[in-house]
């Protein structure tokens, strides 16, 4: 029997013998590279926490103490440990287990959130919780270097530097990386320590001394850090973590589970907050992660990666760049998936990565254009939510030409909740001046790229979604701004937005089978809504708007407000990603749980039409989420 098959949770980590928790590191690497080689999701970020997640169940007492990780991409380990090995061939699968952190699968799991940077803040509340009630509990947050690029982290720790007596240990995870190298002065700063020629001489002391030495609060505390303050200075970061006040362990090898649990224990012990800082390396244990110069796996990769929306996106701003002199590049710790590395790799002094800082990188964005430049600002759409003040104060208050290219738009799949991008649509529709673009192909990506990047005085955004990019729909003709894509009669208009382009001609054929008479329009630019198509909607009996977004403030209540506004009484129906949280599944599984395929729209509107005419069909849709 494998020793994996023996640990139903936590407390049986701590009958193991050193043999045997050996034993089980191994069997877990060897179950992560045969998953996630198959389910797909976050290989090497998992195998740099194997011996991590050993030493935190091992030294506190989840559920009792909690353990919060930043982003939880790197819980698989957590999740063998904590009674799911048996079910972890279902990772991220429809109805299996998610990739990140999940309530509803484990009373061990706490923050669901996937985006990074706000570990530190959960801890800080709940840690202040359990004091105020009295609880003898711990909190424990693990966040990457990565994540420490986030301002919010920076909040935090000003703040828990403040509190002397709560009972919170931060695992600093420094593997030198988040998807890429971790950019900006704190990376350059533990870069220094890794790079140290006598790095390797201060682990091997702390492994002599660490098990003995009590260092945290102590006197003895310098002998792990240096004699002198130039020394400590010299070799190791707690110098700007003391500036703080907290207090500081490390640094320590994160691939020696003996080394973390005498750290981890010592900072429990101290019963203020503490920092630990654990040096690991992305993808450890399996060769072909550790030697990968992309990201060290930190995703896998399809081995015959199809033609995506990313690649058309990426070449387009290269040719760009050649002519506009003035065209730059930021992105947020996302240089390779959002394809802003090609630019990079042609322009790159005209690149700029500011790690996980995305209000950072918008108001930037503002000074740059400010500075006569034309900043085009690579980000997931999901993560345009955490600038949203700078888009709007800092960007569109200042009338300032800047291009946001939004990647993975609408219904993403595996990655859960957190990362589907159903709100960019709603959101810029709040921002006076914005234009928002939705390319329906690669050849309308082209297009509404370089439109957007003529613009000079607004900010534009240009959003589109995951994975292969869709076969062109080229029109049979234009009526203003609008590609008229089919045209078969004037019962229904309808409005194909973005990626729901091919939805919509689905929808168009059987209708149309059904002997309604159809139009299909693509508007490309859906922000502000073209005056066109205001002239066309009262030639219709029904107007029919397909999005994914969320429907609260997308682009279909924007088209029915303008058509209320100008008077006209056409009926309008919007369909679009209901406003709940989305399981993980694969994104047309998705589509088909909320309603949003050309057979369930198409059910739907042959019913809406009847209603109108006052007649009856054959077999009435049932209502769906994705619909009104």
């Amino acid at each position: 029997m494998r020793v994996l098959e023996t640990v139903r949770g936590p407390a049986d980590l701590k009958k193991l013998s050193p043999q045997e928790l050996t034993d089980l590191a191994a069997e877990i690497r060897d179950v992560l590279v045969e998953t996630v080689s198959r389910t797909g999701g976050h290989l090497g970020p998992n195998l740099g926490m194997v011996e991590i997640t050993l030493a935190m169940h091992r030294v506190f007492d989840s559920p009792r103490d909690r353990l919060i990780y930043d982003t939880g991409h790197q819980t698989y380990v957590h999740k063998l440990l904590t009674g799911r090995a048996p079910k972890f061939d279902s990772l991220r699968q429809e109805g299996g287990l998610s990739g990140y952190p999940s309530q509803a699968e484990s009373e061990h799991d706490i923050v669901e959130n996937s985006h990074a940077s706000t570990s530190l803040s959960y801890a800080d509340g709940l840690a202040k919780a359990y004091r105020i009630r009295k609880e003898d509990r711990h909190v424990v947050a693990l966040i990457g270097d990565g994540g420490l690029t986030g301002g919010m982290a920076w909040e935090a720790l000003n703040n828990i530097a403040a509190e002397k007596d709560l009972k919170l240990v931060i695992i600093v995870n420094d593997n030198g990386r988040s998807y890429s190298p971790t950019v900006g002065g704190l990376a350059t700063h533990l870069t220094a320590l890794r790079t140290n020629p006598r790095y390797e001489k201060i682990l091997d002391l702390i492994k002599k001394n660490l098990g003995r030495t009590p260092y945290v609060g102590a006197p003895m505390y310098e002998v792990l850090h240096g004699v002198k303050k130039g020394l400590k200075d010299m070799l190791a970061p707690q110098g700007m973590f003391e500036d703080l006040g907290l207090k500081y362990v490390g640094p320590v090898d994160g691939h020696d589970r003996q080394a973390m649990e005498d750290a981890l224990s010592k900072a429990k012990a101290f019963g203020g907050p503490v920092i630990v800082h654990a040096v690991t390396q992305k993808g450890f244990g399996y060769a072909a992660a550790e030697q990968d110069e992309e990201d060290n796996f930190h995703q896998m990769r399809p081995a015959n990666k199809p033609r995506g929306w990313t690649d058309v996106f990426a070449e387009e701003l290269v040719r760009i760049g050649h002519r506009r002199p003035d065209v730059v590049a930021i992105t947020a710790a996302m240089m390779n998936p959002t394809g802003i590395n090609q630019f990079a790799q042609v322009f790159p002094d005209r690149t700029f990565d500011v790690g996980i800082a995305e209000q950072h990188a918008v108001t930037s964005a503002a000074g740059l254009a400010m500075g006569g430049m034309h900043p085009v600002v690579g980000l997931y759409a999901t993560f345009l939510n955490r600038a949203f003040d700078q888009l709007l104060l800092d960007v569109a208050l200042h009338k300032c030409g800047v291009t946001f290219v939004l990647d993975r738009a609408g219904v993403t799949g595996d990655d859960g909740p957190s990362h589907n991008g159903m709100w960019d649509m709603s959101i810029v529709q709040l921002v006076p001046g914005l234009r928002l673009a939705a390319p329906r192909d690669s050849t309308r990506l082209i297009e509404l790229l370089n439109e957007a990047i003529d613009v000079s005085d607004a900010p534009t955004v240009v959003r589109y979604a995951k994975g292969e990019v869709f076969p062109d729909i080229d029109p049979i003709d234009k009526v203003g701004g609008l590609d008229v894509l089919h045209r078969s009669g004037t019962d229904v208009l309808l409005v194909g937005i973005g990626s729901m382009a091919a939805t919509a001609m689905d929808v168009a054929d059987r209708l149309q089978a059904q002997g309604i008479g159809v139009t299909v329009v693509d508007p490309r630019w859906v922000k502000p809504v073209d005056p066109k198509l205001i002239e066309l909607a009262p030639q219709f009996k029904l107007v029919v708007t397909i999005e994914d977004n969320g429907r609260a403030g997308g682009c279909g209540v924007m088209i029915a407000q303008a058509l209320r506004d100008h008077n006209i009484t056409t009926p309008v129906r919007d369909f679009g990603i209901p406003q709940q949280f989305l399981d993980h599944a694969k994104r047309p599984a998705v589509l088909q749980q909320i309603g949003l395929t050309g057979q369930q729209i198409a059910r739907d509107v042959i019913e809406a039409i009847a209603q109108i005419q006052g007649t009856e069909i054959d077999e009435p849709a049932a209502g769906r989420p994705g619909g009104a």
